[in-house]
């Protein structure tokens, strides 16, 4: 059995690839293919392979430009750091999808479906190249925030940053003030801009404004200082790192 793994982010791929092996001990993998160019490459000169891990926001582009270019008849199974890229890569109807970091129980489900021949082995060419438009998506612009007996709604360009703290989530502003809303930072992220707002980890979701300086650190991490914020301990893990990157330099 061959399996091939595209994947940019090397801790990544390496994790990935030591989950599979336990699932896979025989198998021969391929790979680590790291951008829509190489991974276009690698098809058109090798035979297709038994299975496709594929990560959705490669070092050049989107994952879903490889198999609209060049279809294959392999079952693949992505995976995404962005929740909205695992909405879209489901909608395909071709496939499976697992949430980064990966979850060992999720990936054998995901496993487990392929050996049940549950995975089609085609792409729909048609839903890929819908997924590839940009699309009109509407996002909060405004949260309602509560402080004692009162109620306010705060517009989203008063927001410097989200935070949770002992399962609450916060809202805090350019001006320093900090507010509890109703909702778990999760449900946050997906009513915001990707483009404006990023998860730099479990605690924190920061404006591309809020970054007032980052710093490389140990194990491949980074840290962040964020415009009115004293926690001095916000790292991003090196899962993300090459996300942060792009997120930066988009």
């Amino acid at each position: 059995m061959r399996i091939l793994i595209i994947e940019d982010e090397n801790p990544a791929a390496k994790r990935l690839l030591s989950l599979l092996k336990i699932h896979f001990p025989s198998a021969e993998f391929e790979g680590n293919l790291d951008s829509v160019r190489s991974a276009l490459s690698w098809l058109s000169e090798h035979s297709e392979p038994d299975l496709i891990f594929c990560d959705i926001q490669l070092a050049d582009g989107l994952s879903f430009e490889i198999f609209q270019k060049n279809p294959v008849s392999s079952p693949v199974i992505f995976t995404t750091a962005f929740d909205q890229y695992a909405i879209k890569a489901f909608q395909v109807n071709a496939v499976d999808y697992l949430l980064k970091p990966i979850d060992p129980e999720e990936l054998a489900r995901a496993v487990d479906k392929y050996r049940k021949n549950q995975l089609p082995s085609q792409l729909d060419g048609r839903l890929l190249e819908q997924l590839l438009k940009p699309q009109s998506i509407r996002f909060k612009s405004r949260f309602l925030v509560s402080f004692g007996d009162k109620i306010q709604s705060v517009p989203l360009d008063e927001v410097a940053f989200f935070f949770s703290e002992e399962r609450v989530t916060f809202l805090q502003t350019w001006a320093g003030k900090k507010y509890v809303i109703d909702q778990t930072l999760e449900q946050t992220e997906s009513q915001l801009d990707p483009t404006r707002f990023f998860r730099l980890n479990r605690k924190y979701l920061a404006s591309l404004e809020a970054i007032e300086a980052v710093f490389t650190y140990s194990n491949s991490r980074l840290k962040i200082k964020l415009q009115g914020c004293e926690d001095p301990n916000i790292l991003v893990s090196r899962e993300k790192v090459s996300e942060f990157k792009a997120w930066l330099d988009q």
